[in-house]
């Protein structure tokens, strides 16, 4: 049976390994740049900057959701959603559904104006995902970022 619960520090590799498998989907693999002594840090030191929520079974993770509470200057607090992602052995089963069910809780749970998530363009299984839930996708806005190597280039 498969169950949802807060993430713990011992479920970070496990987590990991599910990032790079979405990463590897996305043909992005070579891009990953977190380690589990990164992500203990960031997600469970000093100054926490995100938090996660699995489904497991009684031996595996089989997906996890990582999420962060962020701020928008004209809607006040929302949730961010980095990464919904389920093991490819164990898609079609609804755990998809009940992480991303979970995460909207907690949205409304943490009073946030909203949900926001990025979905690649030719993804489609994940796009007609999310259409179930008659998502919004913003066509005005673009992602902009600058590397680590870039700003110190800069500055």
């Amino acid at each position: 049976m498969v169950h949802l619960r807060h993430g713990r520090k011992d479920d970070l590799p496990a987590v990991l390994n599910l990032i790079k498998e979405l990463a590897a989907y996305e043909k992005a693999l070579d891009k990953v740049e977190n380690t589990v002594k990164m992500m203990e840090k960031d997600g469970f030191g000093k100054n926490r900057v995100f938090d996660f929520i699995v489904a497991a079974n009684d031996s595996k993770i089989l997906g996890a959701a990582i999420y962060y509470f962020r701020y928008s200057t004209w809607k006040g607090r929302s949730l961010y959603l980095e990464d919904l992602v389920v093991t490819e052995t164990a898609r079609g089963q609804g755990i998809g559904k009940r992480l991303f069910e979970a995460i909207m809780r907690i949205t409304i749970e943490g009073n946030c104006s909203g949900l926001t998530w990025q979905v690649l363009d030719w993804n489609d299984q994940a796009i007609n995902f999310y259409n179930k839930y008659d998502a919004n996708y913003d066509a005005e806005w673009l992602n902009c970022s600058l590397t680590e190597k870039q700003i110190r280039s800069i500055i």
